[in-house]
């Protein structure tokens, strides 16, 4: 559970939604959509590991300048092998949080990414902590 109290909700075989893609849009100059009847499973698109895949809702400001912003969706992969400055749900001393994880032999830095707000400092991790990389963050989902 979250400090916000959210439970990250793993993905099941009923949480699978297939859209019908309406083809590929320009981004430059404007084109006419063509005729295009492919379905999209979103699922598949951003799950690589159905069984170890969580969501969590972003609570809070400090991961702003890596497009997590209050209120996003992130996907995280508990499968996924955390690496040197990956954005990774941490759980440490009791709370989950998200930041950017700097690895070291004796233990990690777990990097804000808000530099505007002056009120965030990371937070180093040594062996007097309860500490654990509980996933990999490897989608946001945001409303615009």
């Amino acid at each position: 559970m979250t400090e916000s109290g959210f439970v990250p909700h793993p993905l099941g075989e009923e949480d699978a939604l297939d859209l019908q893609l309406a083809g590929e849009v320009k981004a430059g100059f404007p084109s006419p959509a063509g005729d295009v009847h492919e379905k999209l499973s979103l699922t598949s698109l951003l799950v690589r590991h159905s069984a170890s895949t969580f969501f969590f809702r972003v609570d809070g400001t400090s991961m702003v300048e890596a497009d997590m912003d209050e209120g996003d969706i992130i996907i995280v992969d508990r499968a996924v092998e955390p690496y040197n400055d990956c954005k990774a749900v941490c759980f440490i001393d009791g709370e989950f949080t998200v930041k950017k994880v700097e690895l070291h032999a004796g233990g990690a830095l777990l990097h804000p990414c808000n530099s505007r707000s002056g009120k965030y400092k990371p937070i180093a991790v040594g062996p007097d902590n309860q500490f654990l990389i509980w996933g990999v963050v490897t989608w946001v989902i945001k409303k615009v």
